[in-house]
């Protein structure tokens, strides 16, 4: 092809102002820079076109066609639009952007000697590398770019792998600066939400230092692409769709077609950037679209325009002559050749001119508005209605001034254009609301958009979910799984891309040394904490008052523990209890019955009836301790049973205090004698017993007992307990108690051969042996024991040693009196001789 400067790819409609536009549609390059000759500009490749992205320069065109033919900006401001090729390339990029700015036959760069090129803004390319490029130039002369915002669907990308929980994924980019751009961006994005890459694939840029005939067959990269999708786990891949990106994909995996990596390739789920529009290139006919089936792309929020598809019907190969894009859309879309030459009327591949534009398949060509065209639509539009801004203020500050000269629109300049397009705000003509930000950047969502192909080579687009900046935090993204149409490998179940299978509940992650992150093994959680969802870092503790199940993946409600009337133990213990208090009442019915016998006479009445009466409680007060604790219950529990048994182990010290008195004082001369009496008895039995209720009003008032729930003694229980609410003044009272009955002892054991009649001393000696041997085995017991068993542990102490005080020192006496009864008469009696017992 010649210079492009003499035969251009453009399409040129006068106006008032111009609006400039550069598309995308063909794909070629320029000669390499040898330094061996003057630089020539001339292209050696344009048979590779994306002829779908011939519906953008439509776009722009109806989008000027309505403003002019509806909107009248005034005052009578006629639109024209001046549309460029990129090329996809940087270099050709620049020339028509330079070519925006002159209308003469040769470039001169700063001069334009034209002044009907009134340009007052331009639309920018079809992706950020190309605007970049644009802006380069435009950005010296204050010419306002339209280019959509970019940034937020980088968030939608991550908001999409969370949802589906897809954290091992692919990346393919272009080993440019666009592409580093979208790693570096996207990467930390990744990391920051618990997403790993398993691969990066970065591309090889074609320039103008390659040469063309080798780009479909660069061995290293086209291998390197293979590998890493043959290889991978990883069932997702992102990829930043630029044309030359895609363009290079498409290729790999047609290539693939005869190789194992093809299988592979078809069980990938491709996330896919909004500058993807499912363009096809020349090859497409070729191309086996099942490899694109499912996959999920971003696109511009978009909407049908009234009257776009009725527009496009009209397009036919004898467009106006202005558009210099009309002929290779044509035969590449239509795959024919057309020619003015009556030599070719029996080609077989000529054009007929009966070909129609909504023939064409979806890769080829749309009829519906796509998301890029939807957005130039808007930004013509936008510009539309800040140059009506702009008009109407300068004919107020005319009106202001009380200037009548006209002010005409060719006077216009595009740095006049900045304020009003940064604060144009407008819902369009299918309601969508449309504004800009500063940077000139149009404010506005996503939609994700499933792609479902078919053996016929035809597509469907299916909006599954958007982001939506302008909702609420929660509402920002959402999607609806029951839409999406997934690759056919995977059977309609949802995909996995993860990096290792995913820890059940019941196990934690544990990280991998040398791995990603998002590699890790399964830990089984350790006792006492449960994972109860997919994937947790870490296992967590139940609650106090639950427990984990034997999988660990589930918290139960503990049971309520307590010593109750209904079991078995507690029904023994109480009958054990009530039974004993009984006998005890029989017994001293008995005494009372026969109190006037000499063997009560000779052993102090008053003392055993009260010893008689402080073990009837002593067996009582072991039901307060079967039940669920409540609060009085707490309240007397220790304190009763400490109380009444240091009345009954007083009366024990007050016998044994009697007998060695009364034994002192039958010595000639003795002053023991005034001390012997019931009086010292009663003193010692009340000093006693004062001191022990001395000690339980101290305690109650300091830090009483209370009711407590013990979550931690027992894994799968919680204890029902009485909280002794000071641990000091517990063990104090029974110290106190210890002491009585070891001073008991003592006194008991000195006096057990002393002779008299009846005496009880060796009685009281035995029992108190018992009484305190059950005590002093009580304590490791009591502390090694949980739950009910420690109140179980208790009441058998309670029972068993009042019941040993009870057997020693009356079971002898009521053998006298029931079995021996002449045993207890003076006749039998002689104080020289030594007892019966």
């Amino acid at each position: 092809m010649s210079d492009p400067s003499q035969t251009p790819h453009e399409y040129y409609q006068e106006g008032d102002v111009t609006i400039g536009g550069m598309t995308s549609q063909l794909f070629s390059y320029v000669e390499s820079l040898l330094f061996e000759r003057h630089p020539q500009s001339n292209l050696i490749d344009e048979n590779v076109a994306t002829p779908k992205n011939y519906q953008h320069l439509l776009a722009l065109v109806f989008a000027v066609k309505e403003v002019n033919d509806h909107l009248k900006i005034s005052p009578n401001i006629s639109l024209g639009f001046h549309i460029y090729d990129s090329y996809v390339n940087a270099k050709l990029t620049y020339l028509n952007t330079l070519n925006f700015l002159s209308l003469s036959e040769r470039l001169v760069p700063n001069y334009s000697c034209d002044i009907r090129r009134n340009l007052i803004a331009v639309i920018g390319g079809l992706n950020s590398e190309t605007s970049f490029f644009i802006n380069n130039i435009l950005s010296n002369y204050k010419i306002p770019q339209m280019i959509p915002k970019e940034d937020y669907q980088y968030r939608g990308i991550v908001h999409l792998l969370l949802h589906f929980q897809w954290t091992w994924v692919g990346i393919i980019a272009l080993d440019d600066d666009q592409g580093d751009k979208f790693v570096q961006m996207l990467m930390p994005l990744l990391s920051q939400n618990g997403i790993c890459s398993a691969f990066i694939a970065q591309i090889h840029k074609l320039d103008s230092s390659d040469d063309v005939s080798n780009f479909f067959f660069m061995p290293e990269p086209q291998k390197r692409l293979m590998l890493f999708l043959a290889k991978t786990n990883a069932n997702v891949v992102v990829i930043k769709a630029d044309t030359l990106t895609v363009l290079f994909l498409k290729w790999v995996l047609h290539s693939a077609a005869g190789e194992n990596v093809i299988e592979t390739t078809m069980g990938k789920v491709w996330i896919i950037t909004a500058q993807w529009d499912f363009s096809s290139q020349t090859f497409y006919r070729t191309f086996n679209v099942k490899t694109f089936h499912g996959a999920l792309s971003f696109a511009v929020k978009s909407n049908e325009v009234l009257g776009f598809q009725d527009f496009i019907c009209n397009v036919n190969s004898h467009w106006p002559e202005g558009d210099g894009f009309i002929r290779i859309f044509w035969q590449q879309a239509f795959n024919c050749f057309q020619s003015d030459s009556k030599e070719d009327e029996d080609n077989p591949y000529r054009c007929t001119g009966e070909e129609k534009v909504e023939s064409l398949p979806g890769p080829l060509f749309e009829m519906r508005m796509t998301a890029q065209s939807y957005c130039i639509y808007n930004a013509v539009h936008a510009v539309a209605r800040a140059l009506d801004a702009m008009n109407s203020a300068r004919q107020k500050y005319r009106a202001m001034v009380r200037k009548e000269e006209n002010l005409e629109p060719l006077h216009l300049q595009p740095w006049q254009l900045y304020p009003f397009l940064r604060s144009v705000s407008f819902n369009n003509s299918v309601g969508d609301s449309i504004h800009f930000n500063e940077k000139g950047e149009l404010e506005t969502g996503f939609d994700i958009i499933n792609w479902v192909t078919f053996p016929n080579q035809s597509l469907l687009r299916v909006k599954v979910g958007k982001m939506d900046p302008q909702a609420s935090l929660d509402q920002q993204f959402t999607i609806d799984e029951e839409l999406i149409t997934w690759q056919t490998a995977f059977n309609q179940v949802l995909p996995l891309s993860v990096c290792n299978g995913y820890c059940h509940p019941g196990y934690s992650r544990k990280k991998m040394e040398g791995e990603p992150f998002c590699c890790y093994i399964c830990d089984p959680c350790p006792e006492g904490k449960i994972s109860d969802k997919k994937d947790m870092d870490d296992c967590v503790e139940c609650l106090a008052k639950e427990y984990p199940n034997k999988h660990h993946d589930q918290c139960l409600l503990k049971l309520l523990n307590f010593l109750s009337y209904d079991e078995p133990l507690g029904i023994t213990l109480a009958v054990l209890a009530v039974s004993f208090s009984l006998l005890t009442a029989l017994v001293l019915g008995l005494f009372v019955k026969r109190q006037n016998t000499l063997i009560f006479k000779a052993n102090n009445r008053d003392l055993t009836y009260s010893l008689l009466i402080s073990l009837f409680f002593c067996f009582l007060c072991s039901l307060l301790f079967i039940g669920q604790p409540q609060t009085l219950t707490c309240l007397l529990r220790q304190t009763s049973f400490s109380i009444v048994f240091s009345v009954a182990v007083s009366s024990l010290l007050a016998k044994t205090i009697t007998v060695v008195l009364a034994f002192m004082a039958t010595k000639p001369g003795s002053q023991i004698r005034k001390w012997v009496g019931k009086r010292l008895a009663y003193a010692v039995v009340v000093l006693c017993s004062a001191i022990q209720t001395g000690i339980c009003s101290l305690w109650l008032y300091i830090a009483p007992p209370f009711p407590d729930v013990n979550t931690y003694s027992i894994t799968t229980e919680m204890v029902a307990q009485c909280n002794e609410g000071s641990v000091i003044a517990f063990y104090c009272v029974l110290g106190y108690l210890g002491f009585l009955a070891s001073v008991t002892f003592m006194v008991a054991f000195f006096a057990r051969k002393l002779p008299n009649t009846f005496n009880e001393a060796k009685f009281i000696t035995f029992s108190m042996l018992v009484f305190c041997s059950v005590w002093v085995s009580f304590v490791p017991t009591y502390l090694s024991t949980k739950g009910k068993h420690m109140v179980a542990v208790e009441i058998f102490s309670i029972l068993s040693s009042s019941a040993g005080l009870l057997g020693c020192i009356f079971a002898p006496k009521c053998y006298i009196i029931l079995l021996r009864p002449e045993l207890n008469s003076k006749d039998h009696l002689s104080i020289k001789k030594k007892s019966i017992f």
